[in-house]
């Protein structure tokens, strides 16, 4: 059940603008699948869908896994998430602190984790900021370099 209720997720997300949980939840129920609000939670995470901005400016739930993507776009999808999200990025010492534009530091977060960047220790986001651990001073500087010309 929890396979195919999760493959329909990602079916419904893949061709619908899916906005909130609530809503992903009735439109699985439509298909005859009942579930929680606990459910769909669990279901996010273990996909690892992510909420991305539309073209007229709304968020939707959208399948990370660049294994799923084509060939060719996981890089494109990457730098749209951060021109669009991204408000500033700056370093204190070897931390990178990453404002976001509210409500998307998590699909920040998820893609700068995608880039496998070496000195990335890790990041940690919340809903308007994501905070990188880098391992030192130095290479922090050049990350906050590379993000910032990406999001030219």
């Amino acid at each position: 059940m929890k396979n195919s209720r999760q493959k329909k997720i990602v079916e419904i997300v893949s061709r619908r603008e899916v906005e909130t949980q609530e809503e992903l939840a009735a439109l699985l129920q439509q298909v005859g699948f009942p579930v929680t609000q606990a459910t769909i939670s669990r279901d996010i995470r273990e996909l690892k869908l992510m909420k991305i901005p539309t073209e007229s400016g709304k968020q939707k739930y959208a399948v990370m896994n660049s294994a799923a993507e084509p060939s060719g776009q996981p890089e494109n999808r990457r730098a749209h998430i951060l021109r669009d999200a991204v408000v500033s990025v700056d370093a204190a010492q070897n931390l990178l602190v990453i404002k976001t534009n509210a409500g998307m530091a998590m699909a920040v977060a998820a893609t700068i984790d995608a880039m496998q960047l070496p000195d990335i220790v890790g990041s940690l986001a919340g809903d308007d900021t994501v905070f990188c651990a880098i391992r030192t001073a130095e290479e922090a500087e050049r990350i906050m370099a590379r993000l910032k010309e990406s999001i030219r």
